[in-house]
């Protein structure tokens, strides 16, 4: 698998670049209004509004720090099962692409960040997108489940149920 590493502080982290849309430069973000600190704001990609999470912030209780290697990384994120949704997440010193195998990360001491591996400069942990949003932000940065819900509609036909996000004939 490949993954796109990144540090914070002297700490290594990792992430399965295939959920990495982009790797953007670290651009001035729309604050939103009441947001906790570990929300950066929103960045325009390509035409949509996507919540940006200060990695740094989170993790360390400190900002990230302005720097040429400091990127905002646009990830795939599952918010619902139906309704995948984009993320955005400013890491420092995202320099580095790599391939391991998964298998030689193993349970992680941190609960929420994912598995651990071991090489010879020391630990890289593993961020799960799904686990990196604490969940009193998760309702007010990423889109709320949809139920599967029936319509009817009547046509010249008959009646004809509907279930949301299912295509009829």
């Amino acid at each position: 698998m490949l993954f796109l590493q990144f540090q914070l502080d002297d700490d290594r982290f990792v992430l399965d670049a295939g959920r990495v849309a982009e790797v953007l430069p670290l651009v001035e973000l729309r604050r939103l209004p009441q947001s906790p600190p570990e929300v950066a704001g929103l960045c325009n990609y390509r035409g949509q509004p996507v919540p940006v999470l200060d990695l740094a912030r989170l993790l360390l209780g400190r900002p990230a720090r302005e720097a040429l290697s400091t990127r905002i990384l646009v990830l795939h994120h599952r918010a619902a099962v139906d309704q995948p949704a984009l993320l955005g997440v400013i890491v420092e010193q995202a320099t580095e692409i790599f391939r391991r195998d998964p298998r030689e990360f193993t349970t992680g001491a941190v609960p929420g960040l994912g598995p651990v591996l071991t090489d010879s400069q020391g630990m890289i942990q593993w961020i799960d997108p799904e686990q990196l949003v604490p969940a009193h932000l998760h309702a007010r940065l990423l889109p709320p489940t949809i139920p599967k819900t029936a319509s009817v509609a009547a046509s010249g036909d008959g009646v004809t149920v509907n279930h949301a996000g299912d295509e009829t004939d």
